[in-house]
């Protein structure tokens, strides 16, 4: 993968939705005790994303002719 391609994949909202939710999960795992906390913390972080980025717009279907 080259840098171009990774800072593309980084500029997406779904990408950086996907980090907090394994961070999460992976915290759940190391941190059985507060799990609940963990996994509200991750929640509320993808959701924070989701509100203050967009998704692209998708493109127009091309005619058929």
């Amino acid at each position: 993968m080259t840098k171009r391609q990774l800072l593309a994949h980084l500029s997406q909202p779904s990408t950086w939705r996907g980090i907090f939710l394994l961070l999460s999960a992976i915290g759940v795992y190391i941190r059985p005790d507060i799990a609940e906390a963990i996994i509200a913390l991750g929640m509320a972080a993808s959701g924070l994303v989701g509100v203050l980025t967009s998704d692209p717009a998708p493109e127009p279907p091309q005619a058929v002719e």
